[in-house]
């Protein structure tokens, strides 16, 4: 871990930059990937998850029965704890659906906006080590309200060609139309073009290594959208005197053990803080599992003293965190200076984890810096909004005048003439 004590400004920009991939390295991979499943279809997806996943599967599509042993293969606590996740999560995004509001801009003048559905979307869930069926949830349950008329899922199979039973019964929980057992950037480029078996959709949702986020880049030139451009997972955690050590340390290694390329960073304007929190990441990443990859991630972050919150959230700004934790007094008070971040969370007992899973917010989140321009996954992602408008006589003669003016400045006289033609 990197330690800086009251870094001048002129180094922030230095201090906020990811670890970085090589993406021309992985870019001849995708495009081969993609020129074969588009040509092969269903044949390339079986010879990939033999490569890919060591898994040799004789059907793409999991099945009904595979489906319905799922849910006797997890226990009745997990079920519980997913159902209540679930309420959570339907009730956060269910407030997000908007009445339909006419307004007259001008006497006889009525315009409206409208949601639909994107008729078609594909979701993409990891498989591996961290198999993420919260993710489903996430995805699924925002899908479903917006009125998304087909959700497909693919994940990777393990060795033994089976889908993580967690992941096939919250799909199935979350009114997923079909599921398939396949992974990696061939998932993606399966869901760009279509195959014999898997449809094609008209946008991809979800996480995944560097290979799935190159291919959802990739997909995007064929006219295929993708929730949001991404990056490995991270944290940003601002602490003062009265935060928490234990708690700190505990946060930034619930994103460390994402994987070797996650990335945390801890600012705290107070020297104690800033030590014990150190020495309880020392002491905690030794009782982790996944210690491995917390510790290669570790390699990667900065602990930070600064003298003042308001410090703290400028640099948090210039870095902008997919997750930001104020583990301050008086946080109330800091909430408008913050400018950019995916999602934040507020006080000691506030741990990121709540909002991994069960709190009701979105953890699909804009990382590598992108909340400074993208939003979080919410129910506007499963949407388009069109616009309506209805002009009577009466509103063309009051604001007819007023576009032929501008059509003409213009030099588009055809568009002058559409009005005109109708005041005559």
């Amino acid at each position: 871990m990197n330690i800086y004590k009251n870094p001048k400004r002129e180094t922030w920009s230095e201090l906020t930059k990811r670890p970085v991939f090589k993406k021309q390295e992985i870019a001849q991979t995708i495009k081969e990937i993609f020129a074969e499943v588009e040509k092969n279809g269903d044949e390339a997806l079986f010879r990939y998850t033999e490569k890919f996943d060591s898994a040799k599967i004789d059907q793409l599509q999991v099945t009904a029965k595979e489906i319905s042993e799922a849910k006797d293969l997890i226990s009745e606590e997990l079920k519980s704890a997913i159902q209540t996740a679930k309420e959570n999560i339907t009730k956060f995004h269910a407030s997000q659906l908007v009445e339909t509001e006419k307004i007259e801009t001008t006497k006889g003048v009525i315009c409206w906006r409208q949601n639909r559905a994107i008729e078609k979307v594909g979701i993409y869930i990891p498989g591996g080590t961290a198999p993420l069926f919260s993710t489903v949830l996430m995805l699924a349950i925002p899908a479903q309200l917006a009125g998304c008329q087909e959700i497909i899922l693919c994940t990777p199979p393990d060795k033994k060609g089976n889908v993580n039973p967690a992941i096939l019964y919250t799909a199935q929980l979350c009114g997923v139309s079909k599921i398939f057992k396949v992974g990696g950037a061939q998932a993606v480029a399966a869901m760009t073009f279509g195959t014999e078996t898997i449809p094609n959709v008209y946008k991809i949702f979800g996480p995944g290594n560097q290979f799935v986020v190159a291919a959802k880049d990739f997909a995007q030139d064929y006219d295929v959208a993708i929730d949001m451009p991404a990056g490995p997972s991270e944290v940003l955690v601002i602490a003062d005197e009265n935060a928490v050590p234990e708690f700190c340390a505990a946060d930034l290694l619930s994103q460390a053990e994402h994987g070797s390329d996650s990335q945390v960073i801890f600012i705290s304007t107070d020297l104690k803080v800033l030590n014990e929190t150190i020495n309880e990441v020392k002491k905690q990443i030794k009782e982790l599992p996944r210690n491995e990859f917390a510790q290669q991630s570790l390699n990667n972050s900065h602990f930070v003293l600064l003298d003042s919150v308001e410090k703290a959230l400028d640099f948090s700004n210039l870095y902008a965190p997919e997750h930001l934790i104020l583990a301050v007094q008086d946080f109330e008070k800091y909430i408008e200076q913050i400018q950019n971040a995916g999602s934040v969370f507020l006080g000691n007992y506030s741990c990121e984890s709540a909002g991994d899973y069960a709190s009701g917010t979105n953890h699909t989140l804009p990382t590598n810096g992108f909340a400074k321009n993208y939003s979080g996954v919410s129910l506007d992602s499963f949407v388009k909004k069109i616009t309506f408008q209805n002009l009577s006589k009466e509103g063309l003669q009051n604001l007819g005048k007023t576009i032929e003016i501008m059509a003409e400045a213009e030099g588009l006289l055809a568009h002058k003439n559409a009005v005109s033609i109708r005041l005559k």
